[in-house]
């Protein structure tokens, strides 16, 4: 939230070089505030887990935030209750005619695939086409970034040799950028996927503007110069036990599963390194307050 503070005082300056949000008390007083709509495409397999972190996320703000989630009508997965997806979800074609203020796309766990063979990547398309013009801002997680930093700026993804499962730290790139306010120099975050997208690409490309990126997990946090899209291609909003579960998971399928890297405080299975819930939330709020709050317009209807 803004800092109301005497226009001519020199801290004011200061602050806004840092990127601190400074406001003087005239444009405070003719502030009008609303319930800010949000979107969640969900595209997880868990859609109940998934749904309940952002929601936690998005509720640690003063603001007032309505949420519409989301789910594909050209593929339905079958670990959520249809009876869940139908009193709760709303396709495409429900809300395409509406304006959102902003918009969270999740991950899937399509990463061995080619973009154009993901069962839903056309109707995906047409919401990547949607966020241009009835959004204020979008933010993109895990492959749900890999595919739209594909989709606006044509960057590809590319297989990794194995999985990339654990908490890495990450160094920020940017001092004051608005979307990490708050976070120390290196921060850590949850990964778990199969493919990655190269930091040369990502810097080749003008529109973009790269602000964290990890020694072992690569490019982290990114956002477009617009403020209009921000990427993070780890998982900020996983719970404490998520990848506890997701090991326990793969290990039944498999033999040759590695536990998650920088997690488990002692033995396997113990303790865990619970060491990213503070830059997560501040990841969110920032995003909520500076990319969306103070940018969206309070007739929701001149959204472009």
């Amino acid at each position: 939230m803004p800092i109301i503070v005497p226009k001519d005082i020199p801290a004011s300056k200061i602050l806004q070089a840092e990127n601190i949000f400074v406001m003087n008390s005239k444009r405070a007083a003719g502030q009008d505030i609303r319930p800010l709509e949000i979107a969640v495409v969900n595209l997880m397999p868990t859609k109940i887990i998934t749904e309940t972190q952002l929601m936690r996320l998005l509720s640690n703000s003063p603001l007032q935030v309505n949420i519409t989630l989301v789910s594909t009508a050209s593929y339905v997965g079958k670990n959520t209750p249809a009876e869940h997806l139908q009193k709760f979800y709303r396709s495409f074609d429900d809300i395409k005619n509406r304006t959102f203020d902003g918009m969270i796309i999740t991950g899937a766990p399509v990463e061995d695939l080619e973009f154009s063979d993901v069962k839903y990547w056309h109707e995906l398309e047409e919401i990547f086409e949607f966020a241009k013009t009835h959004i204020t801002s979008t933010m993109f997680i895990c492959w749900g970034a890999q595919a739209a930093l594909y989709y606006y700026y044509g960057i590809k993804k590319y297989p990794l040799e194995k999985k990339l499962f654990g908490i890495f730290e990450h160094k920020k790139l940017v001092e004051f950028d608005k979307l990490l306010k708050g976070t120390d120099d290196r921060f850590f975050m949850p990964h778990s996927r199969h493919s990655t997208i190269k930091e040369e690409d990502v810097k080749a490309c003008k529109q973009l503007v790269l602000l964290a990126s990890s020694e072992k997990a690569g490019v982290s946090v990114i956002r477009s110069k617009d403020n209009k899209f921000v990427f993070i291609t780890g998982h900020a909003e996983y719970d404490r036990d998520t990848l506890h579960k997701e090991y326990l998971r793969d290990k039944e399928k498999r033999n040759d599963v590695n536990p998650p890297e920088n997690y488990y405080v002692g033995e396997i299975g113990g303790e865990i390194n619970m060491c990213w819930a503070s830059t997560a939330n501040l990841i969110y709020m920032n995003w909520l307050n500076h990319f969306v709050y103070q940018i969206t317009p309070y007739n929701i209807e001149e959204i472009r």
